[in-house]
């Protein structure tokens, strides 16, 4: 979808954040804010009426509690991509996020870049969290959630060793092709690569993955 125009739903109680976040988020070409909510409740009928591409969903409201509201959501569009943008830093309410099917977690300190950037990346299909946050997500799902894998990270090849480490730290493929010095083609095939050898199935199991095996230094 990268050549089409990405359509946006805010869900904030905060009207000077949305209207900050809305200021930001319109100064792209492919990017179009459909609609704004201030509490969950509305958020949801809007969901529902304007089908947007993305969500950007707050957690601590009035009237409905972001969690709720993402969990309606799902329920009625289970292919909507929700990301959750909060100040809040708790593990449970991660987990309980990605648990009912939120795309990715972003905290409200991330710079804007990373922001754009996890909207285009979520649109296509990755899931996306704040770098801090990926070890509270190994933290909660370590044992049970985590899917468990017979691969050896030794079967990875140097490159994509090195490009595991990069997903641990919530890097997108841009900036590891930089990082690495190749064509952005060439990342998408050794993150394609890492997900098969090591039997995952998302760039976010792809860093939990990599914490846990203490390759995220």
């Amino acid at each position: 979808m990268s050549d089409a125009t990405i359509k946006l739903l805010l869900i904030d109680d905060h009207a000077l954040f949305r209207s900050g976040l809305r200021s930001l988020l319109q100064r792209q070409d492919d990017f179009e804010i459909v609609g704004e909510a201030a509490d969950g409740l509305e958020g949801v009928k809007l969901a529902a009426q304007l089908k947007p591409d993305v969500i950007l969903l707050d957690l601590d409201m009035p009237v409905m509690h972001g969690k709720d509201a993402l969990a309606q959501i799902l329920s009625a569009q289970p292919d909507m991509a929700v990301l959750m943008l909060t100040v809040s830093e708790d593990g449970t309410d991660l987990t309980e996020c990605m648990r009912t099917g939120a795309r990715g977690y972003l905290l409200k300190n991330i710079n804007i870049d990373f922001l754009l950037d996890s909207i285009r990346r979520t649109v296509d299909g990755d899931s996306v969290l704040s770098p801090e946050m990926t070890t509270k997500l190994v933290a909660r799902l370590r044992s049970t959630d985590t899917p468990t894998t017979t691969a050896k990270v030794d079967s990875l090849t140097p490159r994509e060793r090195e490009t595991l480490i990069w997903l641990a730290r919530g890097v997108s493929n841009k900036h590891i092709a930089r990082a690495l010095d190749v064509a952005e083609s060439t990342v998408k095939v050794h993150v394609q690569n890492i997900l098969r050898k090591l039997e995952l199935s998302s760039r976010v199991q792809a860093a939990v993955y990599a914490v846990e095996h203490g390759l995220d230094k």
